[in-house]
């Protein structure tokens, strides 16, 4: 017997990428193999996964599993929780208004700012000598 996907999403902020696959549950979210509290150890870290459930009211009904990749663990979090919102509209259409109100929907374009050729990083400059 093997377990059916409900809906899968694609959350990414910065670098991080986080594929996202829901099924029918008991609210048990597991990231790279591991439990959600001990992946993200921080509390404020595994209160931003959570939030679109929470806002949603669907915390104990779907079994989460994520993949994410690349990035650090702020970025990696950013990224599941866009993942989340977005298998989230896929089962219930009707969420979708608070999930946008939110701002869950939409993907953080921030990203940092390339190094330009003939100075020390993206905008710092070498020092100016002037004699």
């Amino acid at each position: 017997m093997s377990v059916k996907n409900i809906a899968i999403g694609t959350g990414r902020r910065k670098t991080a990428t986080a594929r996202v696959f829901m099924r029918d549950g008991t609210g048990k979210i597991v990231v790279n193999g591991k439990e959600l509290k001990e992946y993200f150890t921080s509390i404020d870290l595994i209160r931003t996964v959570n939030q679109p459930l929470v806002v949603t009211s669907s915390d104990n009904k779907y079994d989460i599993l994520i993949n994410v990749s690349g990035g650090g663990l702020n970025g990696q979090a950013a990224a599941c929780l866009h993942g989340i919102a977005r298998a989230l509209t896929q089962i219930d259409p009707d969420s979708r208004t608070a999930l946008k109100a939110n701002g869950y929907l939409t993907r953080d374009s921030r990203m940092v700012e390339r190094k330009k050729y003939g100075q020390r990083g993206a905008r710092r400059r070498f020092q100016f000598s002037k004699r």
